[in-house]
């Protein structure tokens, strides 16, 4: 007999996020939900094709039942089975970002028993999702530390508005929550270093890379800072350009990004990576605000407590932070207001 499901409104916060999280959850944990007023308001309301990709990719890794998975749809029913591992390769078929969906797959591959290798086409760096770079340098680094077992690639970059890029994640499976390790990071200890990576297309002017490079050395160099950046030209479907910025410190690391455009030289897309850096650095966080809400659901799967600095609360680790609660059981404490660093902690009710 089926299981009762969890109702999860759809409606708050990201829309997109609380499918992935509950959706993910449920795989992972075998409880069936139910997911209703799917992105309520928004232009465009209901599923769309980056949420459908994502919903079917851990249905297959589950066999789940899935009901109401069509575009548009604005409620589904989510019955997983047995997670399973092996090989799987997905096509999200438009720029949706792989990343995203990679994180979807993840926690209920993790916690099987056998190693799984996840192939995505799509969007590799998009503007409302963590880009590669992010997702092995900070999200797999930080993971590591709760023993997460993971190696990614990107085999082909996928801009705006072809996507088109493919990333391959190889996962050991853990055989259990048990062997999963807490996340404490109450203190990031000193700066190490600082690196990233500037890179363009291949269709685009190399130099775009060398003007992005060298806004970003002088910018850190200007705050007492030194960094070693690499500059990089990828094969890609549709022209463009970012920059990565990753931190290191003696305990803990950070990334930022930011995209470029027409409407934004390469000096703004420096600008706006460097930014984001300095206000980490200037705040007490020991994770930056996209590694606080991304890494809630692994820690909430470890049966012992941790606890985390996170630089700023944000809308979506209040939303991750609801669903999390509701599906694992765990409470989830923010200490802490909208907008301002805070302790987060995730414990036994």
């Amino acid at each position: 007999m089926r299981d009762r499901p969890i109702i999860i409104d759809g409606s708050q916060g990201g829309g997109g996020q609380v499918l992935r999280t509950a959706v993910s959850l449920s795989a992972t944990l075998g409880k069936s939900v139910r997911i209703t007023n799917i992105r309520e308001g928004r232009q465009r309301p209901g599923l769309l094709p980056e949420h459908l990709a994502a919903i079917r990719a851990v249905s297959a890794i589950c066999n789940a039942s899935l009901d109401g998975a069509e575009p548009g749809c604005t409620e589904i029913t989510f019955h997983p089975g047995d997670v399973g591992e092996g090989q799987y390769r997905f096509d999200i078929a438009t720029e949706g970002s792989s990343v995203l969906l990679l994180q979807t797959v993840l926690p209920a591959l993790m916690l099987d028993d056998g190693d799984s290798e996840v192939t995505v086409i799509g969007g590799t760096h998009n503007p409302l999702a963590p880009c590669f770079e992010y997702l092995r340098d900070v999200f797999g680094l930080l993971g590591s530390a709760m023993n997460l077992q993971a190696y990614f690639e990107m085999l082909r970059a996928g801009f705006h508005p072809r996507g088109g890029g493919e990333i391959r994640m190889k996962i050991r499976g853990l055989r259990g929550a048990e062997n999963l390790a807490p996340l404490r990071l109450m203190k990031r200890g000193s700066l190490k270093y600082i690196e990233g990576v500037s890179a363009v297309s291949a269709s685009m002017p190399s130099h775009l890379a060398d003007q992005q490079c060298r806004q970003v050395l002088g910018r850190l160099a200007a705050s007492g800072y030194g960094a070693s950046i690499e500059q990089a030209s990828w094969d890609s479907r549709s022209p463009g350009n970012v920059v990565f910025i990753r931190a290191v410190f003696s305990q803990t690391a950070a990334g930022f990004f930011a995209l470029g455009s027409r409407e934004r030289s390469a000096e703004q897309v420096a600008d706006d990576a460097v930014d984001q850096l300095l206000e980490f650095i200037g705040s007490p966080g020991t994770v930056d605000s996209h590694a606080a809400d991304q890494l809630l659901p692994l820690a909430a799967l470890c049966p012992q407590e941790s606890r985390f600095v996170t630089e700023r609360v944000t809308d979506h680790l209040v939303t991750n932070a609801n669903v999390v609660s509701r599906i694992t059981g765990r409470d989830v404490l923010i200490d802490g207001q909208a907008g301002e660093p805070a302790t987060v902690t995730i414990r036994e009710v």
